[in-house]
């Protein structure tokens, strides 16, 4: 696929999740992980597939990834979590918002300093970036919506329900 379109697709993605979570969405299992999980396995899968990964990449590559794992966690412990209708809830605050912006600035830096310092740009792949953060975030919401005691939201149908329901 095209580095463009994928990063376009990838923009577009993000953009409808942190709207989502901004006006507020209820807390379920699946959303918390499927997302953050197919990215960070898209990311490894690309860093696997590159030409040239040598060692000196993957040293730069596994402290990023706990970089991005704290980031993520440090927004998710301010999102909002709240009981709507008798199941758990999430919003972004005006403080996430300071977190992202500050991840983005962090993370910018490291991958500059990375290459700057011999790291192959391909070896750090967009989607392993966001993955982490995402999946550092829904760790620490799982967390915290434990310990809330207020259930998840049930798991809604998929959007492509409809062709199992047809084909059966």
């Amino acid at each position: 696929m095209n580095g463009w379109l994928l990063a376009a697709i990838i923009a577009v993605v993000l953009v409808l999740v942190v709207a989502k979570r901004l006006k507020g969405e209820p807390v379920n299992v699946r959303d918390l992980f499927a997302g953050p999980a197919v990215l960070t396995g898209l990311g490894v899968l690309f860093i696997t597939k590159a030409d040239g990964v040598t060692g000196t990449d993957i040293a730069w590559v596994v402290p990023g990834a706990f970089l991005g794992l704290g980031l993520g966690a440090a927004r998710g412990a301010l999102v909002r979590l709240f009981e709507k209708d008798g199941t758990l809830w999430q919003r972004y605050t005006g403080r996430t918002f300071l977190v992202v912006i500050a991840s983005l600035l962090v993370s910018a830096g490291y991958g500059v300093v990375a290459e700057h310092l011999g790291m192959h740009p391909y070896a750090r792949p967009t989607q392993l970036t966001i993955g982490v953060s995402f999946l550092g975030e829904s760790l620490l919401i799982y967390y915290r919506a434990r310990k809330t005691g207020t259930p998840f939201a049930p798991q809604q149908e998929s959007p492509l329900a409809f062709l199992d329901r047809r084909f059966r």
